[in-house]
């Protein structure tokens, strides 16, 4: 018997947990944060306490309780007795923390399959993060952490990586990745082969980015696999068929920098390759230096490590690393004590604030929003500041995005939205499903389910912690 239960991504977006069974075998599908069920007991300074273990994630029903499948540690923390791995393995789709995050949470014997691109990501997550309870996927410190065990070594979970073309076998199932186009290279949809026949799992993916063709492999396949069943992504499902790209992302951008007689500023996802390489064309089009930052580098280094992506290392001669004011509010090598930023501050291209203010327009500078405070170190008067970041969705979001413009009216500059978003839109989609025509399916990752009811196609809205038996 085959059966599915889908403790996360139930009417709302992000949040993947998918346990998927076949006669003896358990793997689960994703393993991420559900940034909206947080939301609902967390903000910024309320946060989950790593004192209780796994304690609040679990009255909270932020992580399903479920037998068999969490660290030791974080059990015994929480006074519970430690438990045996009842789960073969996670695999993984792809990098975004709504998808991995919570793999942090799981057993060191439960190993991880993932992309090769996708681990390169999680490693630089990894470099440049403080380490949390929340986001322990490659490595983790064991709990409860006196000073003593910082001087321990970390407990390493076993990672087994893959390409497109590659199959590897769980137990009874047999896994197929397929490359897909999403916002964040070394993302995967999966056929899934069973006793009962073959699962389509759509991970995140869409079918107007740089890279559509990976996209129509997935349609390909699946439609040769006959799927029995699919489980899809639907974002976007409330939307129309888009005309949003990559290509007009950097056309639009492109003549709004260079327009700007003064300093141009960019925000986007460090995660996302295809947008740091629209930005860093515009740079080299126009004769500019791209500057990122040194959280950034850790992302670029690891993608130039791939040499599918073909981008560029971060000391390439476009572009520039900003380095930060530490404690006493000047650049003294020996003030910083980040090991992110110790490692490279011996890179030729390091740059200040107090450099670029001399001559602003032969500079676009990569600003993330938890870093606008720099604006006063840059003083970029009659700028530019490009938004490549989706709008608003939510209550906490227009509160930031309300700050945001704070920010920018005070320095006057000009605001721009341009941006292409990583998830298929609802016409690509429903155009997706017709033509894979699963004998069922089921939409997660959304918070508009019922809209699928739409779509000629047998379809089951699914319910948390239900079992579907195919």
């Amino acid at each position: 018997m085959v059966k599915l239960t889908f403790y996360g991504g139930v009417e709302e977006i992000g949040g993947n947990k998918i346990l998927l069974e076949d006669q003896d075998t358990r793997i689960f599908l994703d393993f991420g944060m559900s940034f909206k069920r947080r939301g609902l007991y967390f903000e910024e300074f309320l946060m989950p306490r790593s004192a209780n273990g796994i304690g609040d994630f679990l009255e909270l029903n932020l992580v399903p309780d479920i037998k068999g499948i969490y660290r030791e540690d974080l059990l015994e923390h929480y006074g519970r007795k430690a438990e045996s791995p009842e789960i073969d393995a996670v695999v993984l789709s792809h990098a975004h923390a709504d998808h991995a995050n919570y793999i942090s949470f799981l057993h060191k014997d439960i190993p991880i399959y993932c992309g090769k691109t996708c681990k390169y990501i999680l490693e630089a997550v990894k470099e440049q993060s403080q380490r949390t309870i929340e986001n322990e996927v490659i490595d983790y410190k064991k709990r409860p952490v006196f000073k003593c065990d910082y001087r321990k070594p970390s407990i390493k979970r076993k990672f087994n990586t893959f390409r497109t073309g590659d199959k590897f076998h769980i137990g009874t199932i047999e896994i197929e990745p397929i490359h897909v186009d999403h916002s964040v290279p070394g993302a995967y949809g999966f056929m899934i082969h069973t006793s009962k026949g073959t699962i389509a799992y759509t991970g995140d993916l869409r079918m107007h980015g740089l890279h559509a063709k990976m996209t129509s492999d997935f349609i390909n396949t699946a439609k040769e696999a006959k799927p029995i069943a699919m489980i899809t992504e639907g974002t976007r499902i409330d939307t129309a068929k888009t005309n949003e790209s990559e290509e007009k992302v950097h056309s639009h951008s492109k003549k709004e920098i260079k327009s700007c007689k003064n300093l141009s500023i960019v925000d986007f996802n460090f995660k996302d390759a295809d947008r740091f390489t629209t930005f860093y064309k515009i740079a080299k089009e126009l004769g500019k230096k791209l500057v990122i930052s040194f959280k950034h580098a850790c992302f670029l280094e690891r993608y130039h490590e791939d040499r599918i992506l073909k981008t560029p290392n971060s000391t390439d001669e476009h572009i520039s690393l900003l380095k930060p004011k530490r404690l006493t509010g000047t650049y003294t090598d020996e003030d910083y004590s980040d090991y992110y930023i110790k490692k490279r501050l011996n890179y030729p291209n390091i740059i200040t604030a107090d450099s670029i203010r001399k001559k602003p327009s032969n500079y676009i500078v990569v600003l993330n929003f938890w870093y606008l405070n720099m604006l006063v170190d840059l003083k970029p008067k009659d700028g530019v500041y490009i938004h490549s970041l989706s709008e608003p969705f939510n209550e906490e979001m227009e509160i930031s995005y309300e700050r945001m413009m704070n920010w920018l009216n005070r320095f006057d500059l000009k605001f721009v939205q341009s941006h292409c978003s990583g998830h298929i839109s609802g016409g690509d989609l429903r155009y997706l499903i017709k033509d894979i025509k699963p004998n069922i399916l089921y939409p997660i990752h959304t918070e508009y389910p019922d809209m699928f009811k739409k779509i000629d196609i047998n379809t089951s809205i699914v319910e948390e912690g239900k079992v579907y038996k195919l």
